[in-house]
């Protein structure tokens, strides 16, 4: 053979190199594990809630995280969509409520084992959701509606204030006293058991509420669109406003280690000290909006989540708890 045909012959397995790689399957092990990972990077914590060792985490992306160690691991649970779980609270015994953004209620048992769903007809747009320490069912939301449900869901009372505005938040207190706040500055009370609910008072200058804590009667707490705090001690009939020294807007409120806490805009996690809200260190803080936090009991942590996968536990004093999601 002349050197033209030793040529051919090298260019021919040079070309069948070049396609049997082109034919050759990726490795995707690297993708497939990431996808196993019950956090996934595009998911948005925005609810948070706790009662014992057992926490949910609910997502934008139809997805609700579990776990039954504080937090320090997770798996994932998917629930039937379109839905978008926007706020979870927890009932005495145990069991989990969560409301959706697409016009339903989630609930699942004290062990966390499944999910089940059931139309919410009203308010169209749900914002808070509350269970008190009967067991009852609280939602509350846009045109001004406050729902609630005896029987785990299967039917609801109405209350309508008959007004042009968004509930966002309520809360019972007690057996008989309970609040809820909304646009405009609104504050309605019952003294009842949520049998009537009337106006009190009023937050100041237009105040728009994000989230509210009321510890008593008498005493909570109001967060607002500009960072505002504001605190009562008379039962909502007057108000004071607290320096927020995170100079931040503040999503959820909650009681953690005996003192409120609150997160919000840019990273913050807050705590009341005195009379003023001041800052939670923790390491690698995000500059993130944190839509969720709670606090966890059973290890003395407190939870924050956010956006790109941020769910993380934060040790009493401020330090990130080992094996904490991130």
């Amino acid at each position: 053979m002349n050197h033209h045909g030793f040529r051919a012959l090298a260019v021919c397995a040079a070309l069948a190199s070049l396609a049997a790689g082109c034919t050759q399957a990726p490795d995707l092990s690297a993708a497939r594990a990431e996808a196993q990972k019950p956090l996934q990077r595009y998911d948005a914590i925005q609810a948070l809630a706790a009662h014992g060792d057992k926490v949910a985490a609910g997502t934008r992306s139809g997805a609700v995280l579990v776990s039954s160690d504080g937090g320090r691991s997770w798996n994932r649970q998917s629930i039937a969509g379109p839905s978008s779980i926007t706020g979870i609270d927890v009932c005495p015994d145990g069991r989990f409520i969560a409301i959706d953004f697409y016009r339903k209620v989630w609930t699942a048992d004290a062990r966390l084992s499944a999910w089940t769903a059931q139309p919410l007809e009203a308010p169209h747009t749900a914002l808070a959701v509350h269970c008190d320490l009967r067991g009852r069912w609280w939602v509350a939301g846009s045109g001004a509606l406050i729902v609630r449900s005896d029987d785990q869901g299967k039917s609801w009372a109405k209350t309508d204030l008959q007004e042009d505005l968004q509930l966002t938040t309520v809360q019972m207190v007690d057996e008989l006293n309970g609040f809820a706040t909304g646009e405009f500055g609104t504050v309605v009370v019952t003294t009842d058991g949520g049998a009537t609910w009337a106006k009190r008072g009023a937050l100041p200058e237009e105040f728009y509420p994000y989230a509210a804590l009321f510890v008593s009667a008498s005493e909570g707490w109001v967060t607002g669109l500009a960072g505002q705090v504001v605190h009562t001690t008379d039962g909502g009939l007057s108000w004071t406003a607290q320096v927020n020294r995170a100079n931040a807007p503040l999503y959820r409120i909650f009681m953690h280690a005996g003192a409120p806490h609150a997160v919000g805009a840019g990273g913050a996690v807050v705590r009341l000290q005195g009379e003023e809200w001041v800052a939670v260190a923790y390491p690698d803080a995000r500059p993130v909006p944190l839509a969720a936090g709670t606090s966890v009991a059973a290890n003395n942590t407190l939870l924050i989540g956010g956006p790109g996968g941020l769910l993380r536990a934060i040790a009493d004093g401020g330090s990130s708890k080992p094996g904490a999601a991130k």
